[in-house]
């Protein structure tokens, strides 16, 4: 799958690939402590290991699995606010849902609007038939996000040394996208 199919819009979202531009307002997502709390990042994440992630991680991603996380830009204010989207971990070979929005956008449902739509791009176009998602456990708010779209809390793992509850949603189990 080529990553230009990789454009979702939503309501009130507009979800596509990452570009160089999104690296400055990337970088200043990452260094907002709200966000960091929950990142295992620390807040000291330089603008080179910013840039160093989105050209090798996510623009890898692209080129190798023709998928990755994704930026998502607010249409009323056409400006970047988050990324959403699904990313394979070769190291568990899952797939595995991620989102993260600058903190003053939370509590507006942006996550939960782009993850289903991350959601319904893994089942529909990419074909999966399993997606995860780990979350820190005292991130309540990522945590309601996965529960409203029927993820089930299955196991306790090390994340960057770090206790993540890891939450499943079987395409099967989901009637929504069965």
């Amino acid at each position: 799958m080529h990553h230009q199919n990789l454009i979702i819009e939503t309501e009130r979202l507009l979800i596509r690939p990452f570009t160089m531009a999104d690296i400055g307002p990337a970088h200043a997502m990452n260094l907002d402590p709200e966000v960091s709390k929950y990142t295992g990042d620390g807040g000291v994440v330089s603008m080179e290991e910013t840039e160093r992630r989105i050209i090798e991680d996510v623009l890898g991603d692209y080129k190798k699995y023709g998928y990755g996380r994704l930026a998502v830009v607010l249409k009323s204010e056409k400006k970047f606010i988050g990324f959403t989207g699904l990313k394979y971990l070769d190291d568990m070979d899952e797939v595995d849902l991620g989102y993260r929005f600058i903190s003053k956008y939370w509590g507006q449902g942006f996550a939960t609007e782009s993850a289903r739509a991350s959601v319904k791009m893994g089942f529909e176009t990419l074909g999966l038939n399993r997606i995860i998602a780990m979350v820190l456990q005292d991130n309540l708010g990522s945590i309601r996000v996965l529960e409203k779209l029927n993820f089930e809390y299955e196991k306790d793992i090390m994340e960057d040394d770090l206790l993540a509850r890891l939450y499943s949603l079987s395409k099967a189990r989901s009637p929504e996208w069965g």
